[in-house]
């Protein structure tokens, strides 16, 4: 029960990761997902029972901790776009690349609180130092979290969004095939995330990205 804390963020972060999907749909030409309410923060239209509330609910009952969750996705009608490939590309880009920038958020939020540190044990109330504690470590965690969602996401194995950038860019038909491969591909992700070779490298892509923020955090806080 530790990682609770990241439960807020995890929400938003995902919700954000759709949104940016759809918006950018949007600016390419298909309104599918704003008809459909789904350009909105709001979380409940975003929330999939599955993927939003049971596994990471199950993650942290069984692990202590929440290691994915995912919302449902936004309906996209790719034949709406201005120019398929392009357009195809860059709305599956960025909801990777939007959980980047708010790790990047998540780092400035960090040196915000740091900096205001003693401004909120000025309170001296054991509420206002809970309160103070726990949004830091939501920020803290949220940098970290939001990379590993975007690095995963770039996976280029269906039905991640990097399979998409990668279909967008092979022949029609070894890209109809490709794309066939569907949710399966799933299995196929847990699977190499359970290859230390994958994962070592996986992790080490996360932490590289990562030290820019570290960087960031030692010197301005």
């Amino acid at each position: 029960m530790e990682t609770l804390y990241l439960i807020p963020i995890l929400l938003f972060s995902v919700v954000v990761h759709e949104v940016m999907h759809g918006y950018v749909a949007l600016k390419c030409g298909d309104p599918t997902a704003k008809y459909a309410g789904r350009l909105t923060l709001n979380p409940i239209p975003h929330i999939d029972p599955v993927g939003s509330i049971l596994v990471p609910l199950f993650s942290i009952l069984v692990a202590g901790r929440v290691f994915i969750a995912w919302a449902k996705p936004v309906p996209v009608n790719p034949l709406n776009f201005k120019n398929y490939k392009r357009d195809s590309i860059l709305v599956s880009g960025v909801g990777p690349f939007s959980n980047l920038f708010l790790s990047l958020c998540c780092t400035f939020a960090v040196i915000i609180l740091l900096k205001f540190e003693g401004f909120f044990n000025s309170f001296n109330s054991e509420t206002v130092k809970l309160a103070y504690e726990f949004i830091l470590k939501m920020f803290y965690g949220g940098i970290y979290l939001n990379i590993i969602l975007g690095v995963f996401n770039l996976i280029p194995v269906p039905p991640l969004d990097g399979s998409h950038i990668l279909a967008s860019v092979l022949p029609d038909r070894v890209s109809e095939s490709y794309r066939q491969i569907g949710f399966f591909g799933i299995f196929i992700v847990i699977f190499l995330m359970r290859v230390p070779v994958f994962s070592h490298i996986f992790f080490s892509i996360v932490r590289a990205i990562a030290k820019p923020m570290e960087f960031l955090i030692q010197i301005l806080a």
